[in-house]
């Protein structure tokens, strides 16, 4: 890829532009059925509707398809380009055909049209996923989700801890001033590069392991997609999933380091897996590592997975599926699970903030729908997180706090009954959290508009339910808590 001198990079770019080729005109182009079925990895409905020529059609069958093209046409719709990619590694002759030895993939988010060069996907319409291993990946479901997750605010500094193809730091020029990238394959920092290059971006690209790139440097921002798959470091290692560190040890050290090098107020945000071990709570395990950081943590674990299923999962991504030694190799993993303890592997977010004083951290289970992007509502919990920090109960009782806009009531009843059986506060945004509250809570949260303090509502709704007000305050403090904590209710401005 380093092949590529920026004036061919930026002749790609215009012969890309000039044809079209961005999401939206891939996708219409494609058309919603085939669009759909190459999300799938099949590409027959996409060959059926690119039939016609143009040089978008072309660009198309080349790239997201994978098919190979007439050199008549590729050079029709990138005039010039085509022997120089040829010479570069970018594309393969033969004959009267060029064929894609990687792939270019328009990226739509928030807006804004990129491109991103990757290694060919593998496996596309059943054929045996062959992979080496520093193969780069594209797009990923994973590396989508950290985006979405991410903070996006303004910043100076942050890192994209183990890049790959550099999705991330694409995500992080829109509102970062200073960009750094860092990976352990070479292809995938020649790559990042290529991709910065392509879409007019400036990221500072270094090699090396975790944190040994950046030492002594701090940052406002840190996200990272590392190679998290849990095994026993052993076989055939793709550098992309398989950091070469036994079980969960590649995570505890991508999160245990990650304090050392964020500024004050900065963000670490991981996606991770980890190890339930018998006997001991996954919230035990992954606390631990959180342990002297300093950092509010919010971690929320998505799902779990146990070890067979995630053993299948893992051998097919890696193409072994069907071979002669996959029953073998399946054996091994399963013995090393069990040898460990192991009896679940869980997935989720970790979502560190630099607090500089007392850390508050919690940890949940959240497998239900959320909406996304979440990153506003990291950021958001983050600074309820820091004014429940500042509030003890007297504090809290006497603020001004106003419901949430999306928050909606629901009760449920018999028919004419003088009240309802149950009712639920439900969020429509975000976590999408939900509730069960009382009459007095529903009460407290429905009036909560900001214009009077928690301590006035709560004395009006005793008085109405001929109750102690003071008590009635002391004792929903908690509650009034975990309502401002889960955004139901927001300190009002």
């Amino acid at each position: 890829m380093d092949l590529l001198t920026p004036d061919l990079v930026d002749r790609l770019r215009d012969g890309l532009s000039r044809a079209g080729f961005g999401y939206d005109g891939v996708a219409g182009l494609l058309g919603p059925i085939a669009h759909a079925a190459l999300g799938r990895n099949e590409t027959t409905p996409g060959l059926r509707a690119t039939r016609g020529g143009s040089p978008l059609e072309t660009l198309v069958r080349l790239w997201p398809l994978q098919a190979p093209v007439s050199a008549d046409r590729a050079e029709a719709a990138l005039p010039g380009l085509v022997e120089p990619l040829v010479a570069a590694g970018f594309l393969e002759r033969s004959g009267g055909e060029v064929r894609a030895l990687v792939d270019v993939r328009p990226y739509a988010d928030e807006g804004r049209d990129w491109w991103v060069v990757s290694d060919l996907t593998p496996g596309l319409d059943g054929a045996p996923i062959a992979v080496g291993p520093d193969h780069v990946l594209g797009i990923s479901s994973a590396s989508s989700s950290l985006a979405q997750l991410t903070v996006r605010e303004p910043f100076g500094r942050a890192l994209d801890l183990g890049t790959g193809c550099g999705v991330q730091a694409l995500h992080l020029a829109q509102h970062v001033r200073d960009i750094v990238a860092t990976d352990v394959n070479e292809r995938a920092l020649a790559m990042t590069r290529l991709n910065a290059r392509l879409n007019g971006v400036t990221v500072d690209v270094r090699a090396g392991s975790l944190y040994d790139p950046v030492a002594g440097e701090r940052f406002d921002l840190v996200v990272t997609n590392p190679p998290f798959v849990v095994s026993p470091a052993t076989g055939q290692r793709l550098v992309y999933r398989d950091s070469g560190l036994p079980g969960d040890e590649m995570v505890r050290r991508v999160v245990s380091g990650a304090p050392a090098h964020l500024s004050p107020g900065g963000w670490a945000q991981v996606l991770a897996n980890w190890v339930h071990r018998r006997g001991e709570p996954w919230q035990d395990r992954v606390a631990g590592w959180l342990d002297g950081t300093g950092c509010d943590a919010w971690v929320v674990q998505r799902e779990v997975a146990d070890p067979a299923e995630y053993v299948e999962l893992w051998l097919k991504d890696a193409g072994v599926h069907g071979r002669p030694d996959y029953p073998e190799r399946y054996d091994a993993w399963l013995a090393w699970f069990d040898e460990q303890g192991v009896e679940g592997i869980g997935f989720g977010w970790l979502h560190l903030h630099r607090a500089d004083r007392e850390p508050v951290v919690h940890l949940e289970e959240w497998p239900f729908e959320v909406e996304q992007p979440l990153g506003p509502e990291v950021a958001d919990r983050a600074r309820r997180t820091q004014f429940l920090a500042g509030a003890d109960d007297d504090a809290l009782l006497d603020s001004r706090l106003a419901v949430r806009v999306d928050v909606r009531q629901e009760t449920v009843g018999e028919v004419g009954a003088d009240d309802p059986e149950t009712i639920v506060l439900r969020q429509q945004r975000g976590m999408r959290r939900a509730r069960q509250a009382d009459t007095v809570e529903a009460g407290l949260v429905g009036a909560s508009d900001g214009d009077l303090t928690v301590r006035q509502l709560l004395h009006a709704l005793a008085s109405l339910l001929d109750q102690d007000a003071e008590a009635l305050c002391r004792e929903r403090a908690t509650a009034v808590r975990e309502l401002v904590a889960d955004g139901f209710l927001l300190p009002a401005s």
